[in-house]
């Protein structure tokens, strides 16, 4: 059999399709099957009790261990750069499960305030119940993070982009602060992708995916995923086997089918970005644009030296508040308006009901969300069409608000 999974110098796009996928083959197949049972028996007693305790390969129980979810794993691992990986049934169960693994009551975690709002609850709402310390910084006040950082922590968790203005965060620079306080580093890395983005490389120790977005690429499927460290991820997994949010084998198998296109798919997504972010910039009823790639983009330098594109994510406010983002949003033609992001096809909504709808107006207000963002992911659309329908929802917008509300 052709293996190519196993060859770590295989570029990118090459891993994208081969990766991880060798061993599960099966009987010919050019597919890795969906493997549904879950149990896997054994007639030699030592034998299954090695592969319970992890001394040889194989699976056990489906919570603990799938064929199809473990290629998906081995596939992420591979683009992220990583010694191993353990998904999880969706995003939020990562990042939540990956918190949980590594603090107790008395801890302390620096993190900053424009994290994706599932996960600013986590910070605000559910980790002080356990008596975790949290300390919520500017973003971009990289200063301010390096002084919380060496007040103590044991927690390091950053976004960057961020969800859903699109601020950068140095991640180099803030990882070695870190790990000077022998704190541990945990990036989540979805708007980015691996494509764009490797956090390990600039010093992260853990990277968290909600593999729902980009990864999958298609919204069909839930998944999260973590890459690390063998030592690091079995604190994880240990996690998940016990608390159970493990991944669907069906699930899989989408996330596999996604990830053959991620390169082109993201490759695409970053060329039409920029693209509709020059074309925003320029427009009057357009209040400010949010994308890492724009030279005026606060954290533009910052994402040149740690990315090697600028995404396929964007956001941009319209004057006149959420009044003209309730005039607007409708007419967009090619655009799913819907609380995802990352897919082939194009997806808008404003914060108030997607990245951040379980905040109140005073939480996003205090995050920096003007209630007439949003948040414009960029599917794989001709460009041209998107910057059309773009400008055609403007000129509506320009006939249909009032001139003192939205100039």
């Amino acid at each position: 059999m052709t293996t190519y999974n196993s060859d770590q110098s295989a570029r990118v796009g090459t891993q994208t399709v081969w990766g991880g996928e060798d061993e599960y083959l099966m009987q010919g197949a050019t597919q890795v099957p969906v493997v549904h049972s879950v149990s896997y028996g054994y007639d030699d007693i030592d034998v299954w009790q090695d592969v319970a305790l992890g001394k040889r390969p194989g699976h056990i129980y489906g919570r603990m261990s799938n064929p199809t979810v473990r290629v998906f794993e081995e596939k992420v691992r591979l683009l992220e750069g990583a010694e191993d990986a353990c998904s999880f049934a969706t995003g939020m169960a990562a990042i939540s499960s990956t918190l949980f693994a590594f603090l107790s009551p008395g801890d302390r975690v620096v993190t900053i305030k424009d994290t994706y709002g599932g996960t600013n609850k986590i910070f605000i709402e559910t980790l002080p119940r356990f008596n975790v310390d949290v300390a919520l910084c500017d973003t971009t006040d990289h200063d301010m993070i390096e002084r919380e950082i060496a007040k103590g922590c044991q927690l390091l968790y950053l976004e960057s982009p961020t969800n859903p203005t699109m601020k950068v965060t140095d991640l180099e620079r803030l990882a070695k602060a870190a790990h000077a306080a022998q704190a541990l580093v945990v990036v989540d890395n979805t708007f980015a992708t691996p494509i764009n983005q490797l956090p390990l490389s600039l010093g992260a120790d853990l990277v968290i995916h909600s593999a729902t977005k980009y990864l999958g690429g298609h919204a069909d499927a839930l998944a999260g995923v973590v890459c690390g460290s063998h030592k690091l991820v079995k604190e994880v997994y240990h996690f998940r086997e016990i608390h159970g949010a493990a991944l669907d084998p069906m699930a899989a198998y989408l996330m596999l089918r996604g990830m053959k296109t991620l390169h082109l798919r993201v490759r695409q997504q970053n060329e039409n970005a920029m693209h509709i972010a020059q074309f925003l910039e320029e427009q009057p009823l357009v209040e400010d644009v949010f994308y890492p790639g724009l030279a005026s983009h606060d954290g533009h330098e910052i994402a040149k030296k740690q990315m090697s594109g600028f995404g396929g994510m964007l956001s941009f406010s319209l004057k006149g508040g959420i009044d003209s983002v309730r005039v607007f949003l409708p007419k967009l033609k090619y655009a799913h308006l819907a609380a995802n992001l990352g897919a082939v096809e194009t997806i808008a909504a404003p914060p108030r009901t997607s990245s951040h709808v379980e905040n109140t107006l005073e939480e996003r207000q205090a995050m920096g969300i003007p209630e007439g963002l949003i948040r414009y992911s960029v599917g794989i659309e001709d460009a041209d069409d998107l910057i059309d329908d773009l400008k055609q929802a403007l000129e509506h917008l320009e006939t249909n608000v009032e001139v003192g509300a939205a100039k």
